[in-house]
């Protein structure tokens, strides 16, 4: 079994229970999937850069992309609807868990210069991230892809407030700010 998996049906899901006073253990906020997108500006002149993207993507997540499209013509950016402009991963059960523990004890770590991620939430539970190059990750090591690209990761949770989410987090060990 994923540790972080055993980890949060053993000792976080009952004590999420007791912090948040719910009576019921399915009320209990739990992570419902983890969607990575990545923008490829330079896929609007060079279409195997998405390519590559895709193929590093793939790697990092250990699960294929999926090429997203534009939705609407900007002339001012030379961007027609309906081209490929990105790639995204949605991650769920055994990957998400993964990826999340990945995220939290090896990448965020591996940041120059860091002192935790915001805390702020989206008002539904929400927890967005923006991580700026995907270098932090160990599987994105350099090779064919000559330009590091930054990513968004977003935590979805079955959180119904950001208190209840961010109680969530917290407890997977999740780096947030310190109070000054």
């Amino acid at each position: 079994m994923i540790r972080l998996k055993e980890e949060y049906n053993t000792k976080i899901r009952p004590a999420l229970q007791k912090e948040l006073n719910l009576k019921n253990i399915m009320e209990v906020p739990r992570i419902n999937k983890i969607v990575v997108n990545v923008g490829v500006k330079e896929a609007v002149t060079d279409s195997k850069e998405l390519q590559k993207v895709k193929k590093k993507l793939s790697v990092i997540t250990k699960q294929a992309p999926i090429e997203t499209v534009c939705k609407k013509s900007i002339a001012g950016f030379k961007i027609r609807e309906g081209m490929k402009l990105g790639v995204c991963v949605t991650l769920r059960n055994k990957k998400m868990y993964e990826f999340l523990d990945e995220l939290i004890n090896i990448a965020l770590p591996r940041v120059r210069d860091f002192q935790g991620v915001t805390k702020k939430l989206d008002g539904r539970g929400n927890y967005n991230l923006g991580v700026k190059e995907w270098i932090i990750f160990p599987e994105a090591e350099d090779n064919g892809v000559d330009k590091s690209h930054g990513m968004n990761i977003t935590i979805h949770t079955s959180a119904v407030n950001d208190e209840q989410g961010f109680a969530l987090l917290k407890q997977f060990g999740m780096p947030f700010k310190k109070n000054k």
